[in-house]
């Protein structure tokens, strides 16, 4: 029988084991890669998501594409809503990202074909063990060494091993990051700058191999709903360029290809009456020495002996609209995968709080510029978790 727990309002707490942690072996971004690897034929993976083989493969992953975004903007969006009803090999489902629904998270999810408590890369910024220091793992600051923070082989690595021709066509500025070199290497990295050069070159690229793995990316969408939010006439724009650079891939394949259309994360405006800036609540704050993750998903790390204080207060504060748990009760729940490693474990918080309503728990002075965001993601609500995995075939 399952036990009740109020705050000091009367307020139902909301219970850890009840968030819908992400489909990891079953139906996560990290299980795309091994499952088109299956498909390649190539030896020590399996197919966990129902795609039928193809020769040629080119997955386009666009930041900030979630599944319930496309969903609202058909006419903004038609080639990639057409696309809908065949998504994950023709159930029409979405894909869950891994948690946090964060870009640093989902990308060494997809190139590593892991779960973020195995690839190690579990949050936006986490603590760096033994350290009373944070690590951003998207900028990768401070440095650290990037192979011993993620020590596994990527998916392309070991394709291009078993003979199967593996690039990437990116921005140049990715071409040398420790996000890159730890997360998608492998193969040749083709750096273009405009999206369309990314599109005519992923499909050269494809058909110049009788078996080939391709990977591009565009992240425009992501950086135009940080600034102005989902539900603003530049983000919808920036979706229709999204959408005619798809069709504009699509259109090129060469034959015995198949192209997936997906993404890392989706993304919710959350207005400032619905943000409480942890640098001016002093409740909050109490016994909290790193405060990690992001707006809608925080690692709170204590100060020693604080931890049970700060899941207390946390969960007083906020546990009618988030599921806020402890380190333990996180990974039991399933929410950074199957198992946890020990490299891992202390990197996330001593307290996790992830949003389900419409709140975002915000660091004005010692985040200002992500405090200033109006488009957000991290968590595991829908239209942050759910990501497509949209399908399209030649002959």
């Amino acid at each position: 029988m399952m036990s009740h727990a109020f705050d000091h309002d009367g307020f139902e707490l909301l219970d850890p084991a009840t968030a819908p942690a992400p489909g990891y072996g079953t139906g996560s971004l990290s299980d795309l890669l091994p499952s088109v690897a299956a498909g390649l034929g190539v030896d020590g993976f399996t197919a966990a998501l129902p795609l039928d083989p193809a020769d040629r493969v080119c997955v386009f992953l666009v930041d900030g594409l979630g599944w319930e975004l496309i969903r609202r903007h058909p006419e903004y969006a038609p080639f990639l809503t057409s696309l809908l009803p065949g998504s994950l090999g023709g159930t029409g489902r979405p894909l869950t990202a891994g948690f946090p629904s964060t870009t640093a998270t989902s990308l060494a999810s997809v190139g590593t074909g892991l779960p973020p408590g195995v690839h190690g890369l579990a949050g936006y910024t986490v603590a760096i063990p033994g350290r009373n220091q944070l690590m951003n793992q998207l900028r990768w600051q401070p440095p650290v060494d990037p192979h011993a923070w993620q020590p596994y082989p990527t998916v392309f690595e070991r394709v291009q091993a078993a003979g199967v021709s593996a690039s990437q066509v990116s921005s140049p500025l990715f071409a040398q990051t420790p996000l890159t070199r730890i997360a998608l290497s492998g193969g040749e990295f083709l750096g273009r700058t405009t999206g369309e050069e990314r599109m005519d070159l992923a499909a050269r690229q494809l058909g110049a191999a009788d078996r080939a793995l391709v990977y591009t990316y565009v992240s425009e969408l992501d950086g135009t709903g940080h600034r102005y939010g989902v539900d603003s006439d530049e983000w919808r724009m920036m979706l229709n360029t999204v959408d005619r650079l798809a069709l504009r891939l699509a259109e090129q394949l060469p034959p015995r290809s198949a192209l997936y259309v997906t993404a890392d994360h989706g993304m919710i405006d959350i207005a400032p009456e619905d943000r409480i800036d942890f640098d001016d609540d002093w409740e909050l704050g109490a016994g909290v020495a790193l405060l990690g993750g992001e707006a809608r998903a925080r690692h709170v790390y204590a100060v020693p002996g604080a931890a049970a204080d700060v899941f207390t207060v946390w969960s007083e504060v906020l546990g009618d609209r988030m599921w806020v748990a402890t380190r333990d009760q996180a990974i039991e729940a399933g929410w950074f995968g199957p198992v946890v490693d020990d490299r891992v474990y202390h990197r996330i918080g001593d307290v996790v709080a992830a949003a389900r309503d419409d709140v975002a728990v915000i660091a004005s002075r010692s985040e200002p510029g992500e405090s200033a965001m109006t488009g957000l993601h991290g968590s595991m609500t829908p239209v942050e978790q759910f990501v497509p995995l949209l399908e399209v075939r030649t002959p």
